[in-house]
């Protein structure tokens, strides 16, 4: 068996016991020599995901597992909340609305509500792309304490793209950033897909931190500046719903 689906099985069996259990007791149930065991149970107790209980000569659960599972808890109570609002806004704008999170230096994209005619586009749930390109990632980056996004995304010389458009250093992508967070919205105009562009807007927790980011992407010769700023704006009082359902709130300096 692999190390790690034998890691993986690790984590299952510790997580339907009662109580702490033996490393003699694991070796036995998962059928894994003892020389390996105890690599792998060092390797997930430095990741958090184990606990040895060392007075009891014991292993259980570790604290990331119930991280990850109430980072679970939390992204399924954010869509469920965020899919009439976008369903909604998708109906009345006429174009594609995303729902995404930060995950490291990537966007990921939670849900999507197209309107009735939909856009032949690449951003399907459970798609990933660049923070940097994006208007969801650039509104959560520009939420961000400039030293947060430099810990993110680091000081590369090339960040990277994906047509012949967007920022390519940390150093660029500042100066937009400094443009998104006085407005209050972003855009990204064929950095993404050539011929589409997209607006988008912050959601917050509760402690004011991005927690999501709703967009609306359009063929990009459909709008003019004025209008894609009205979109902003439609697309920012969702944002603003959606951040009041989870609690959250707004920063005095993050006007729209």
């Amino acid at each position: 068996m692999p190390a790690a689906e034998r890691a993986l099985a690790i984590v299952w069996f510790l997580a339907r016991q009662p109580r702490p259990v033996t490393a003699a007791a694991i070796a036995r149930e998962l059928d894994i020599p003892r020389s390996s065991l105890y690599h792998l149970l060092a390797a997930l107790e430095q990741q958090g995901f184990v606990a040895h209980i060392s007075e009891r000569r014991r292993y259980a659960l570790g604290i990331a597992a119930f991280e990850i599972g109430s980072a679970f808890q939390r992204q399924a109570g954010l869509e469920r909340l965020a899919r009439p609002l976008l369903a909604d806004l998708a109906r009345r704008i006429g174009h594609t609305c995303h729902l995404g999170i930060l995950d490291g230096r990537e966007v990921l994209y939670l849900v999507k509500e197209s309107p009735t005619t939909p856009d032949d586009l690449i951003t399907e749930v459970g798609v990933r792309l660049p923070a940097h390109l994006t208007a969801s990632g650039r509104a959560m980056l520009a939420g961000q304490q400039p030293s947060h996004v430099i810990a993110r995304l680091g000081r590369a010389p090339n960040l990277g793209r994906r047509t012949a458009r967007g920022p390519l250093s940390y150093h660029q992508l500042a100066g937009v950033l400094r443009t998104d967070r006085q407005r209050g919205w972003s855009e990204e105009d064929g950095e993404v897909t050539e011929g589409y562009a997209s607006v988008g807007a912050v959601v917050r927790a509760h402690l004011g931190t991005p927690a999501a980011a709703i967009s609306a992407t359009f063929p990009s010769d459909a709008l003019g500046p004025a209008a894609r700023a009205a979109l902003a704006e439609q697309v920012g009082a969702v944002a603003d719903t959606l951040t009041g359902r989870l609690g959250g709130w707004r920063p005095r300096l993050a006007v729209r």
